[in-house]
């Protein structure tokens, strides 16, 4: 068996693994998953994080989605108030729920670019290759956040729940290179080689240089040993 054959054999088991193991998570690509949102609004506790609503995706590769959450209370507005006013980050943690466990991601915004856009924001839940959730993450479109400082009882009182678009990335292929090419390639040149069928086109320099180097260098020190000697 030559060199092609064996590693045409390699490549072709190789590629049944592969579609055997897509074959056996597709159920599991297509599936739903829960994610569970807390926030963390309390000022004087960073670390205290309470539930501000769910997300459902009924089906990841389609990035079907459902989403539910708690209106804010007058004290989570006040304390949302307090963090925009200091400058403070909004901080949120996405609690995914699937088939392999409870898996944790944090993502945070600015306090007061979440105020500005009257809790208007953005959750991209980012998948792997096969469908499990590599990262949440949280965007809001800041607008002017040179007047924080003077947010108003009256703009706080507006916002009452949170408007949130969900989207589903999909962790995009690289190019799948041209392996067959590239192996039939290494067996003609090994052939060639083996029947003597190979040409060296390289410049009289290029193939002796190294040989060439050498000799310069002993001439150029023999030139300067009778100079030495007759001193």
């Amino acid at each position: 068996m030559n060199l092609l054959m064996k590693i045409t054999l390699i490549v072709a088991v190789l590629s049944v693994n592969i579609f055997n193991y897509v074959k056996a998570n597709s159920l599991e690509y297509d599936g739903w998953l829960n994610i569970a949102l807390y926030h963390a609004l309390d000022y004087d506790e960073p670390n205290k994080f309470t539930l501000r609503g769910n997300v459902t995706v009924t089906n990841r590769n389609s990035g079907l989605v459902s989403v539910a959450q708690e209106p804010l209370t007058l004290q989570d507005r006040n304390k949302l108030k307090r963090l925009a006013q200091e400058n403070r980050l909004y901080r949120l943690e996405a609690h995914v729920s699937d088939s392999n466990g409870v898996t944790k991601f944090l993502t945070s915004s600015k306090a007061c670019a979440l105020a500005k856009a009257q809790l208007t924001d953005v959750l991209w839940v980012s998948l792997d290759h096969s469908g499990t959730v590599t990262a949440v993450t949280q965007s809001v479109n800041n607008g002017n956040m040179d007047h924080c400082r003077d947010l108003s009882n009256s703009d706080i009182d507006v916002l009452d729940e949170f408007n949130t678009d969900v989207y589903v990335k999909h962790t995009e292929n690289a190019p799948i290179p041209d392996t067959a090419s590239f192996i039939q390639k290494m067996e003609r040149e090994r052939e060639a080689r083996e029947r003597g069928d190979t040409k060296d086109n390289r410049s009289f320099f290029a193939k002796y240089w190294m040989y060439l180097v050498p000799v310069v260098i002993l001439v150029l020190i023999s030139s300067t040993n009778p100079e030495a000697g007759q001193r």
